[in-house]
């Protein structure tokens, strides 16, 4: 029974360790100036409620947001708050735990809960905590977001939500555009 028992129990942490989830976050905001600046957005980003702790760099106005374990991780919420705050996002770059996910230019992918198109990679396989930024608009500035929408003929790009293009029935359906 002993060993029956440490064997479930050896298995649901190799499920929980094999885990897809976002780690952490790389924000930088734009429009800071000043101290008081940060101050408010640190504080505006610390009410996420899937937010363990922020660490900040006041030079390059980067917060790195540390994940809780197991969290679900709402990208959208973390533009929101730091609208919210006055300012807006430069670059967001997620770093996530991937376990033999198979990407590719123009490719769909289900990650934590959400769905990932990635734009302007190349065919391979991700295993291992990786880095992806963010693309959408509202995500960094106006001239990059053009730059990446140029890799893509697919109209969620513009949009944000499965369109037609994206040949799903789940059209409506919230889509993060990411790089590599």
């Amino acid at each position: 029974m002993k060993t029956i028992l440490f064997a479930l129990a050896l298995t649901g942490i190799t499920f929980s360790a094999s885990a897809q989830q976002y780690k952490k976050a790389s924000l930088q905001a734009a429009g800071l100036t000043c101290a008081m600046c940060s101050n408010a957005t640190q504080k505006a980003l610390k009410t996420l409620t899937f937010v363990d702790k922020i660490d900040t760099d006041l030079n390059t106005t980067t917060f790195i947001l540390h994940f809780k374990p197991g969290a679900n991780v709402n990208i959208d919420q973390i533009r929101q708050k730091v609208e919210g705050a006055g300012f807006s996002v430069g670059k967001l770059v997620m770093t996530a735990d991937f376990n033999g996910v198979k990407v590719e230019n123009d490719a769909h992918v289900p990650f934590a809960g959400q769905t990932l198109h990635f734009v302007n990679v190349k065919p391979q396989t991700l295993s291992g905590e990786k880095d992806v930024t963010v693309i959408d608009r509202d995500f960094l500035p106006a001239k990059s977001f053009k730059k990446y929408a140029a890799f893509t003929k697919m109209k969620c790009i513009n949009t944000g939500v499965m369109e037609s293009c994206c040949g799903s029935d789940k059209k409506g359906t919230r889509v993060y555009h990411v790089t590599i």
